[in-house]
């Protein structure tokens, strides 16, 4: 983006070129300026979320190679006799209320919670007119739902034995439905809401509650005994891979609008005389 044609001796000459300037030319180009920051921030975030993704997409091959190979097993059978130190193996470390506990923030990542939460959440996205925000919270919820299922089908992996478990489970292991969804919409919804605010602090606070429940969901599988570590690693990087593609086609459709609109501005404004 080039600066306006009478303000370029600004690099040449900065203090005799902004002394030569009036009110309106000088607020012209702060809004020139501020358009080439904001431009600057999108292209760094544009950069971000290929990184999360080519991250995500790697580290989901390496843990499926290691599920499909027998020798790679041993990390995650050890992790669950880690949490497992009593005799009576279908009793996780920790005192009786981090079980209550973990059971209670393992619904946070089930179907019928997300699903709840994702009407609150479209129906607010509703009054506030934002319909594209909705069609998007909608496509990451069932997005992830389409890719958990088909990815279990497609492994089959057993999950750990029911001695282990202190939670009903319903299908395969691999990977971790409730860690791949939770990370899906908490992740989509805190960047909704982070988008909205102006305070870096407020945006950082935000995005980072939505990556701690997340987190804690994933943990609670492996506590209950409902996964093996590697079903929830894989689950964490397929749910962050797909809520992280799916906002990176949501901001180039929007830079897109914003350039043709901008365009537009710039073919019907009057010509001075």
């Amino acid at each position: 983006m080039k600066p306006p044609t009478q303000h370029r001796a600004l690099f040449s000459r900065p203090r005799e070129a902004l002394a030569q300037l009036d009110a309106r030319e000088r607020e012209r180009l702060w809004r020139w300026g501020l358009r080439v920051v904001g431009r600057a921030r999108a292209e760094m975030a544009a950069l971000i979320a290929l990184f999360v993704i080519g991250l995500g997409l790697w580290a989901f091959l390496e843990l499926a190679e290691m599920v499909e190979d027998a020798g790679g097993r041993g990390l995650d059978q050890r992790i669950l006799m880690w949490l497992r130190p009593h005799d009576d193996l279908s009793r996780p470390i920790g005192p009786w209320w981090l079980n209550e506990a973990m059971a209670d923030i393992t619904s946070l990542g089930g179907i019928a919670v997300l699903g709840l939460f994702a009407l609150i959440a479209a129906g607010f996205l509703l009054m506030r007119r934002r319909p594209g925000s909705v069609l998007r919270l909608i496509a990451a919820l069932v997005g992830g739902v389409v890719l958990s299922e088909g990815l279990k089908d497609i492994f089959e992996r057993d999950r750990p034995a029911a001695v282990f478990r202190t939670v009903e489970t319903l299908n395969a292991s691999f990977p971790s439905g409730h860690a791949l969804l939770s990370t899906v919409f908490y992740l989509t919804l805190a960047v909704m809401i982070a988008r909205s605010l102006e305070r870096r602090r407020l945006k950082a606070y935000v995005v980072g509650a939505g990556v701690a429940l997340a987190l804690l969901v994933g943990i609670s599988r492996v506590y209950l005994g409902a996964h093996w570590a590697s079903d929830v690693l894989a689950g964490w990087s397929v749910g962050a891979t797909w809520a992280m593609a799916l906002w990176l086609v949501s901001h180039l459709a929007e830079r897109a609008m914003g350039a043709r609109a901008e365009r537009r501005q710039t073919i019907h404004r009057p010509v001075p005389r």
